[in-house]
């Protein structure tokens, strides 16, 4: 179920679990062209890395915050628009073995007014499932334009 936009405070929103496939990375991989054998060789992987098999890219990992924020926040309404306006930070905290569950938890941190709509800041976590730390930690920014700017 998506919600609009929550304010500054609000409780986080939470979206469900997606599982990291190999079939994923790969496409991922072969969109990039980042073929490094941590990613799309599982035997590999598992016998000369110290992750034990493939793990997910970190970038795939950021791109997919579209995807989880997207099941838990209403795409922009009629004369609107959402821009994804950058980061400014970004952390891979832990590896994301293929074959693992993560999930997106958004929390806003600021809204401000920008260029004649508004800019939302969210801190960022997701979470793999059974871990204790987060496999990424990010403030992302994005701008809500309205009417004729959109």
């Amino acid at each position: 179920m998506s919600l609009p936009i929550p304010s500054p405070g609000a409780p986080p929103l939470v979206s469900g679990w997606l599982d990291v496939t190999q079939p994923l990375v790969d496409l991922f991989a072969d969109a990039i062209s980042d073929h490094q054998f941590i990613h799309v060789d599982p035997e590999r992987a598992t016998r000369e890395s110290a992750f034990g098999g493939t793990i997910a890219h970190g970038f795939l990992v950021l791109s997919l915050l579209s995807k989880l924020g997207a099941e838990v926040m209403e795409l922009p309404g009629p004369g609107e628009v959402g821009i994804n306006y950058g980061f400014d930070k970004v952390r891979f905290l832990m590896p994301v073995p293929v074959g693992q569950r993560i999930r997106g938890v958004f929390r806003v941190a600021a809204q401000e007014p920008k260029g004649g709509g508004i800019l939302n800041r969210f801190d960022v976590t997701v979470e793999l499932e059974h871990a204790a730390k987060p496999a990424l930690a990010a403030e992302w920014l994005v701008l809500i334009l309205k009417g004729d700017k959109a």
